[in-house]
């Protein structure tokens, strides 16, 4: 398996397979940041759909905070609580965590979105979008906001994921769309030529490009 250039040609990529979504009006891109937001743009911009944020927060171990004990999102909450039992985690640990997380999402909110309405997912096909899925942690939190929005759809779109997690997000979704299915998967990053992490300040420039594309649209 070949890994993909960048997140723009994992995009186009994935863009492919979701072809059968082009044109719907009911049809919306979320993306989680920062990483998904270059690769959900290029899935709008060939679905001819609009682009969203999907604002989701990794809960790291305090010391440890590259390992996930949960995620967070607007309204919801998702635990790894092997995780959690594993390290000793106190509640107190854990819910001072989670307000520092729910002040940092509210900051991207305010820096990424401005003060635009968020979108009305009701009834509308979903389809979320980020570079890649290792735990799938932020994922799935973001997969159950989703979810008590009530769409008519909610598919799950990612450029690489391994086999044994894809199969896990089954029942969170009613589809999911995934080009890149390695068994030895390390890590999102080792299938990409180009991994660099984005600055706030590019995802805002990818915001306005997707406002920009949506105004072009017929």
């Amino acid at each position: 398996m070949e890994p993909f250039e960048n997140r723009v040609a994992a995009g186009r990529q994935l863009a492919e397979l979701l072809s059968d979504y082009r044109d719907r009006d009911d049809v919306i891109v979320l993306a989680l940041p920062r990483g998904g937001v270059p690769v959900a743009l290029e899935v709008a911009r060939r679905l001819h759909a609009p682009l969203d944020l999907m604002l989701v927060r990794k809960l790291g171990v305090p010391g440890h905070e590259e390992l996930a004990m949960g995620a967070i999102a607007s309204g919801a909450r998702v635990l790894n609580e092997d995780v959690i039992l594993n390290c000793g985690i106190s509640e107190y640990d854990l819910e001072r965590e989670t307000r520092a997380e729910e002040a940092e999402l509210e900051r991207r909110a305010r820096r990424y979105r401005g003060d635009r309405p968020w979108p009305q997912l009701e009834n509308r096909c979903v389809i979320l979008v980020d570079d890649g899925i290792a735990t799938g942690a932020t994922m799935a939190v973001a997969a159950r906001a989703v979810r008590e929005q009530r769409p008519s759809e909610l598919v799950i779109a990612v450029p690489v994921a391994p086999p044994a997690t894809i199969e896990r997000f089954a029942p969170l979704a009613d589809r999911f769309v995934c080009p890149l299915k390695p068994m030895s998967f390390w890590a999102i990053g080792a299938w990409y030529r180009d991994f660099t992490q984005l600055s706030d300040e590019q995802v805002i420039a990818m915001m306005r490009e997707a406002d920009d594309l949506r105004g072009e649209q017929p």
